[in-house]
């Protein structure tokens, strides 16, 4: 009877069975993987039971005056966050615009071949370090440099055109333009790095059958490159949004603090995280409830605003598959 054939196996090959060892460490990994999740979830729970518990007071006794109302005064007693919920939502969407813009920009220009490789990992590095400076870095940028480059600009629309809708006011100080422009240059680098993440993810055969197939350069990039990436770059901008919804120091320094609703970019504003910021040090019992209302009300719009992105993408990978 023959001997079966046995093909010998080198002890230093990749090509082993699973030891003991190895056992181990991927049940080790998985569980503290799993404690890793728990803890999240706990940590997010804990977080939104202790915000709502000291907000309870205040929704009790204020209901939906709150968010109705537009006016902040503590001495009436009135506590009004509408203001606040409107420039919240209206800076960051101005930012994600234009950060939306430039970033997907920089991120095809550097992803496509346009620069050396060399020189495109240095653009990159200079792109990714501008989320290393420092809110009250930005703000005071704002201040002192935004803020003088713009104004001529709107004394020039006032005088010329007169009041239209986006540029009734003259920009004497901080207001909506400066905020949201310095916002958008703060969530630039996420929306930059994710961007180029997704276009370098799409595998190089997809774009070279494009020049098969005789397309131009642009053609390849617009028309397969980026739809490939489209659901990649969709989460950039979500994930800029949510950055943009709760930033606080730059804009709580540039956006003027003022309890206004207005379509005017020149306009002064007010954001839900500037109010809690500013209001926070010195605030009483009384206000301190309407501030934990607030930050509930700015935990759940950024709740919205990422399961809403979630489901746009999740709609999106099913309708590419």
């Amino acid at each position: 009877m023959t001997q079966p054939f046995v093909v010998p196996v080198n002890p230093d090959s990749a090509c082993q069975p699973p030891s003991a060892k190895d056992f181990l460490v991927d049940r080790t990994f998985r569980a503290i993987a799993r404690l890793g999740v728990v803890l999240i979830l706990v940590l997010v729970v804990a977080l939104v039971f202790e915000v709502g518990r000291k907000a309870f007071p205040g929704i009790e006794k204020h209901g939906l005056d709150v968010l109705l109302g537009s006016v902040w005064d503590v001495n009436q007693g009135k506590y009004g966050i509408l203001p606040a919920i409107w420039g919240t939502l209206y800076s960051a969407l101005i930012a994600l615009v234009i950060a939306g813009l430039f970033g997907v920009s920089m991120a095809i220009f550097l992803t496509q071949d346009f620069l050396p490789a060399k020189l495109a990992a240095v653009f990159r590095t200079i792109v990714e370090l501008l989320a290393a400076i420092p809110s009250v870095v930005y703000g005071l940028w704002g201040i002192y440099v935004v803020i003088p480059a713009i104004r001529p600009l709107t004394t020039w629309l006032n005088s010329e055109l007169g009041w239209i809708p986006f540029f009734g006011t003259s920009l004497s100080g901080p207001g909506l333009l400066p905020a949201s422009l310095v916002l958008a240059i703060m969530i630039l680098p996420t929306i930059a790095a994710v961007s180029q993440d997704a276009l370098s993810s799409v595998p190089m055969k997809t774009k070279q059958a494009a020049y098969g197939l005789g397309t131009t350069h642009w053609e390849a990039i617009l028309k397969v490159m980026v739809p490939s990436a489209a659901t990649g770059i969709f989460g950039s901008l979500v994930l800029g949004l949510g950055r943009a919804l709760g930033e606080t120091m730059a804009l709580a320094m540039l956006v003027g603090n003022a309890n206004t609703i207005s379509l005017s970019l020149f306009a002064p504003a007010n954001t839900l995280a500037a109010l809690l910021a500013l209001n926070f040090p010195e605030a009483g019992p009384n206000e301190v409830e309407v501030l934990m209302y607030a930050a509930l009300v700015l935990m759940f719009i950024t709740l919205i605003v990422n399961v809403l992105g979630s489901m746009i993408m999740l709609y999106a990978q099913r309708g590419s598959k």
